[in-house]
C-alpha cells in the first residue's frame, strides 16, 4: 500500500546511463525506514529513530575529494591539498563504471533542492544505492511540494554508490573511495563510502563555488537564528565549538545549523532542510533540542545500542563522530521559511584549549577578516590518534575542506557585507579558562550563553573595553550574569608569566599559519592579526 505522501510518478534513469527497472522514486520516510530494517541495514531504537552503521568510513575522507579540472574550474579553483584536480576523461570513465554498477542494483531516487531563497534555488536529483542514504537526503535537503515534482528539472545530479570501489591504478583515485565534483557536467560522483556526510558536503562544496562565482552571494559554514526584533545572528565555528548548541536559543528562531548564504539583498538563507549534529556525549539536559529531535524519521549513525534499544551516547567505540540527521521540523522553534534579514551580529566560535583567548571580544573589520581566514580552534588530547596535548587547528573560513576558491575571496566578500550591514563581530572562546587543557577548566556554558545574549541585546555596546596585549582584541570589562574576573583570560591564570608565554606561542601559530595567505590579503586584513 502506498503511503499518503508517496509520489506515484515513475522515472527512467537511462539518460544517466543507468538501465534499471528497480527504481524507487520519492519514497516516504516511513517506507525508507522500513526497507532499511527489512534489508538488515539498520535497526529502530527505542525513540523510534533509525540507527545505521556507515561501514569503514565514519567521517569524510578529505584526501579523496576531487574537483574535475577543466575550462570551468582551471583558473578559478584554489588547487592544492584541499582542492585536488581530477582528469576529465578519467571522470567520464569512472562515471560509466558507477552507472553500470547501479544498473545492477535496486536504487532509490529523490528530487529535492538546496537554498531556501527562491532566487538561489538549486534543484538536485539524488540516485542512491542504499535506502537510508535516500532517507538522509530527505532529511537534509529542502523538500519540494508534490506539484513541483511533475515538471522537476534538476540542476545537479548526485550518484551515490557506497558499495562500489574504484581501482586507483586505472581510475585515477587515491584509493577505493572517492567524492568528485564536476562543475561542467554538474555531477557529484560518490563511491566506496557509506558516510552520508559526503553527500551533504559535496553539495555544500558545489555551492561554495557556484554562489560567489555566478551569483555574487557569500556561502558560509555557519548556523543562524533570528530574534524577536527581526535581527539575524550568525555563528561560525568548527566541530566541537558549540555552533549547533549556541544557535539553538529558546528566545530566537533557528534558521539553520550549518550552511547558509548571504545575499546582496542582505538576507541570510539556509541551504538545507535539516540538521546533521554530533551526538557524542549528548544529554537531554545540555542539548534538549537535539535530544528531542531523535525520533521517528531521524537517522543515527555509528552509535552503540543495547539489547533494549537504548542508545549509549557516551560510547565512542565505533567513532567519536557519532551523528544524527533529522528534518529541521523536528526542532520546534524554527523560522519558516528558513530565511533571515537584517544581520546584526556575527559570532566566531573557538574552543581554545590553551586558555589564552578571551571568552568574548569585539573585532574590527580587519580582525574579523583575519580570524575568518584563520578559522582557529584547538584539538585536545584524545580527539585524534596521536594527539596527546592541545594542538592549534586552523581551517580557513571555518570550513576549508569545502572551499573551492582561495580563502581571501570569501573573506573579502564577508568583510564588505559586514561593513555594508554595520554588523558587530565577536570572537567567543568556548574553550578553556584559568589555564590550558589539563590545568584550567572548560568555560561554563551558562556564561557563554550570557555573553552571547548580552551581545545580542546590545548591552555590551555600553560597557568599557580593554585591549588584549598580544592579539589586540577588545575585551569587555563587565557583562551581565558573568563574573568580571573571567572576562580577561590573563587574570584567571595563577602564573601570569606562563600565560604571557602561552599567548605569544599561540600568536606565533597564527602568524605561521597565515603566511600562506599573505600575498592575497589586503593591508587591512594583514593588520588584523596579533600585535606581537
Amino acid at each position: 500500500m502506498l503511503a499518503n505522501n508517496q509520489i506515484t510518478k515513475t522515472i527512467s534513469l537511462k539518460k544517466y546511463g543507468i538501465n534499471n527497472n528497480r527504481v524507487h522514486y520519492q519514497l516516504s520516510p516511513e517506507e525508507l525506514h522500513q526497507i532499511t530494517i527489512d534489508k538488515n541495514q539498520g535497526v529502530e531504537v527505542n525513540s523510534g529513530a533509525l540507527a545505521v552503521n556507515t561501514g569503514e568510513f565514519t567521517g569524510r575522507s578529505p584526501k579523496d575529494r576531487f574537483i574535475v579540472k577543466d575550462d570551468e574550474t582551471k583558473d578559478k579553483v584554489w588547487w592544492g591539498d584541499i582542492n585536488i584536480p581530477f582528469d576529465a576523461d578519467k571522470f567520464d570513465a569512472l562515471y560509466d563504471k558507477v552507472a553500470e554498477y547501479l544498473s545492477q542494483k535496486e536504487v532509490f531516487v529523490r528530487d529535492t533542492y538546496a537554498c531556501a531563497d527562491e532566487n538561489y534555488r538549486m534543484n538536485i536529483r539524488l540516485i542512491n544505492e542504499y535506502p537510508w542514504s535516500n532517507l538522509f537526503a530527505y532529511n537534509m535537503f529542502l523538500r519540494p511540494e508534490e506539484s513541483e515534482l511533475q515538471d522537476f528539472r534538476e540542476d545537479w545530479v548526485v550518484l551515490n554508490a557506497p558499495g562500489f570501489n574504484a581501482d586507483p591504478e586505472i581510475d585515477g583515485t587515491r584509493q577505493g573511495n572517492f567524492s568528485i565534483l564536476n562543475f561542467s557536467k554538474k555531477i557529484a560522483l560518490i563511491g566506496g563510502s557509506g558516510y552520508t556526510g559526503e553527500i551533504k558536503k559535496g553539495i555544500f562544496s558545489a555551492l561554495n563555488f557556484i554562489l560567489p562565482v555566478h551569483k555574487n552571494a557569500l556561502p558560509m559554514h555557519c548556523s543562524a537564528n533570528i530574534g524577536p526584533e527581526d535581527d539575524t545572528a550568525i555563528f561560525f565555528g568548527l566541530s566541537g565549538t558549540g555552533k549547533t548548541t549556541l544557535s539553538a536559543d529558546p528566545e530566537r528562531k533557528l534558521i539553520g545549523d550549518d550552511e547558509h548564504g548571504w545575499t546582496n539583498e542582505n538576507t541570510i538563507f539556509n541551504f538545507e532542510g535539516g540538521c546533521y549534529a554530533k551526538v557524542i556525549s549528548l544529554s537531554k539536559e545540555n542539548e534538549p533540542d537535539i535530544y528531542n529531535a531523535i525520533k521517528k524519521g531521524a537517522i543515527l549513525e555509528n552509535v552503540i545500542i543495547d539489547e533494549d534499544g537504548n542508545v549509549d551516547f557516551e560510547d565512542k567505540s565505533i567513532t567519536p563522530n557519532t551523528r544524527v540527521s533529522y528534518p529541521i521540523e523536528h526542532i520546534s522553534n524554527i523560522a519558516v521559511p528558513s530565511i533571515g534579514r537584517n544581520p546584526k551580529n556575527i559570532f566566531f566560535l573557538t574552543a581554545d584549549a590553551f586558555g589564552v583567548l578571551p571568552p568574548i571580544s569585539k573585532l574590527t573589520p580587519g580582525q574579523a577578516a583575519y580570524h575568518f581566514i584563520s578559522g582557529y580552534t584547538a584539538k585536545v588530547a584524545g580527539t585524534e590518534a596521536g594527539v596527546d596535548e592541545p594542538q592549534p587547528n586552523f581551517s580557513a573560513c571555518f570550513g576549508a575542506p569545502f572551499m573551492p576558491l582561495h580563502p581571501t575571496k570569501y573573506a573579502e566578500m564577508l568583510s564588505k557585507k559586514m561593513k555594508d550591514a554595520n554588523v558587530n563581530v565577536w570572537l567567543v572562546n568556548t574553550g578553556w579558562t584559568g589555564g590550558a587543557y589539563g590545568t584550567g577548566s572548560r568555560m561554563k556554558l551558562k556564561y557563554t550563553r550570557a555573553m552571547i545574549k548580552a551581545a545580542l541585546k546590545g548591552t555590551l555596546d555600553n560597557v568599557s573595553f580593554t585591549q588584549h596585549p598580544v592579539f589586540g582584541l577588545q575585551m569587555p570589562q563587565e557583562c551581565e550574569n558573568v563574573p568580571d574576573e573571567i572576562l580577561n583570560p590573563r587574570e584567571t591564570w595563577k602564573d601570569k608569566v606562563a600565560y604571557d608565554a602561552k599567548a605569544r606561542e599561540l600568536a606565533n601559530s597564527f602568524k605561521a599559519n597565515f603566511k600562506k595567505y599573505e600575498e592575497n590579503a589586503n593591508q587591512e586584513i594583514l593588520e588584523g592579526g596579533p600585535l606581537n
